[in-house]
């Protein structure tokens, strides 16, 4: 007779905005994180590389079913560009396979030269990142010496702002869409001043509507775990439907709810005509995402807390 599997963790939900720290993978922060708060369930909104730090917002429980939306927001970093030298990886983790000479940096140079990256641009995905090919990661590939084709992608950069310049390095603010590069980006902007160029630090600012100045460190969240019990730390969970606020939202009366919960469409008076929207069963009762079918009723598509 099989033995009756007891799930481990507690049904806590909302979402942590973590100040990703450096060497780790998003992945084993998630883990950590997960152990901290003994929660059943957790997911992150779009990983960082181990050298990157910064804003890493991890969805617990019912939140991770909103999380995927939370992939397609816009994205903030602050960048250390080395000038002279490119890797094997586009990061300082890789080899250095070619060094130049630098052009005298200064501010008239470097900023007509940023200004060309602003706007939609064409980028082709680096070697070194976790998009596929049969199934396989590329940077897998990658280790093995394999290079493949990648399909440029068009992706835009909203603002490239120019904090610093010191020696060999410039520092800069990049504000960018969804499937944005970075490290491919410090390359193209390393060939287009004629010398090659590769992330030396990498901090994530900005994600959506979320920014770094709220961010919780790991350190201090291992601390509080260690004077408190793992239920203290729900009050550092922001609400779930954060993640969605950029969707219009649509309040249902007692009877629409109870439909929706169903799986039910329903007519809802002076709701969107089209496109997704946010579910509330009252002012604060989220209920999950719905969508406007073409005859104009709202049916459900992704609901939280019942079963869909």
């Amino acid at each position: 007779m099989a033995r009756n599997r007891i799930k481990k963790g507690r049904d806590v939900s909302g979402i942590l905005l973590l100040d990703k720290p450096a060497g780790m993978t998003s992945n084993a922060v998630l883990q950590r994180v997960k152990r901290l708060f003994f929660a059943k369930k957790a997911g992150h909104t779009g990983s960082l590389d181990p050298i990157a730090t910064g804003l890493l917002p991890i969805c617990l429980g019912e939140a991770t079913k909103v999380s995927g939306y939370q992939l397609d927001a816009d994205k903030g970093y602050q960048v250390i560009i080395k000038l002279g030298q490119t890797t094997t990886t586009g990061d300082i983790e890789g080899d250095v396979v070619q060094s130049r000479q630098l052009p005298e940096l200064s501010q008239a140079l470097l900023e007509p030269v940023l200004a060309g990256f602003v706007g939609e641009i064409s980028q082709i995905p680096p070697m070194y990142s976790a998009l596929k090919k049969d199934g396989q990661p590329l940077y897998k590939l990658a280790r093995q010496g394999i290079e493949v084709e990648r399909k440029p992608r068009l992706i835009t950069i909203f603002s490239i702002k120019l904090l610093a310049i010191n020696d060999d390095e410039i520092d800069l603010e990049v504000i960018c869409s969804k499937g944005t590069y970075i490290r491919t980006l410090a390359e193209d902007i390393g060939e287009k001043l004629g010398c090659g160029g590769h992330v030396q630090e990498l901090r994530r600012i900005l994600s959506g509507m979320f920014d770094i100045d709220a961010a919780i460190t790991m350190e201090k969240l291992e601390e509080l775990r260690d004077q408190a019990p793992a239920e203290a730390l729900d009050e550092l969970l922001l609400p779930m439907d954060l993640v969605v606020q950029d969707f219009p939202a649509v309040s249902l009366n007692t009877d629409m709810a109870f439909y929706v919960r169903q799986g039910q469409a329903v007519l809802v008076p002076k709701a969107p005509t089209e496109g997704l929207v946010r579910l509330y069963a009252s002012e604060n009762d989220f209920l999950g995402m719905g969508y406007i079918l073409e005859d104009g009723r709202v049916a459900p598509k992704r609901l939280i807390n019942c079963s869909e």
